[in-house]
């Protein structure tokens, strides 16, 4: 079993950075991938940056490439998202999400709000 918890969050004027953090529990950290994605209101849930296991290889949303920046510490047991240049369409309840590689097995952590004034 592997908890996430996300911190980081909060009010931002555009233009402005953020730095969230996504701290999980357990051993099995190292093998995960994770992910970040985000839900604004009345909105499904949408991708946003994904990171393997050993951070060679990331992905991005189009809406947030050249912007947002995914990383992680195993020693840790951390996964970042740094935002950059914020945008008002930005505000959403940002997810970290665990997924272990060729299983169904995956974590969601609970979420932390970022909101992007304009």
């Amino acid at each position: 079993q592997v908890q996430l918890v996300e911190s980081g969050g909060g009010l931002v004027q555009a233009g402005g950075s953020l730095r969230l953090s996504c701290v999980a529990s357990g051993r099995t950290f190292s093998s995960y991938t994770m992910s970040w994605f985000r839900q604004a209101p009345g909105k499904e849930r949408e991708f946003v940056a994904v990171l393997s296991w050993n951070g060679g290889s990331t992905n991005y949303a189009d809406s947030v490439k050249g912007r947002f920046t995914i990383s992680r510490d195993n020693s840790k047991n951390t996964v970042y998202l740094q935002m950059n240049s914020l945008k008002p369409e930005d505000t959403a309840v940002y997810f970290c999400n665990g997924h272990r590689p060729g299983t169904v097995t995956t974590y969601w952590g609970q979420g932390t709000q970022v909101t992007v004034s304009s």
